[in-house]
């Protein structure tokens, strides 16, 4: 069994499992109706477009 050479401080160690927490920033697009930010496959919260129609009417 393969037995380390120096031992491991407790910053490397807690360094590596953070990073599993870090958090990516999401996908965006525009709305090729009026040019907002949107997430994509989702209605635009701006104008209420999505796949080439009204789908949700916007107050």
């Amino acid at each position: 069994m393969a037995v380390p050479k120096k031992k491991t401080s407790k910053a490397k160690g807690r360094s590596r499992r953070a990073a599993a927490w870090r958090l990516s920033t999401p996908a965006m697009g525009t709305c090729p109706r009026c040019g907002a930010a949107k997430r994509p496959h989702r209605v635009c919260g701006a104008c209420g477009w999505y796949a080439g129609r009204d789908a949700v009417e916007v107050a």
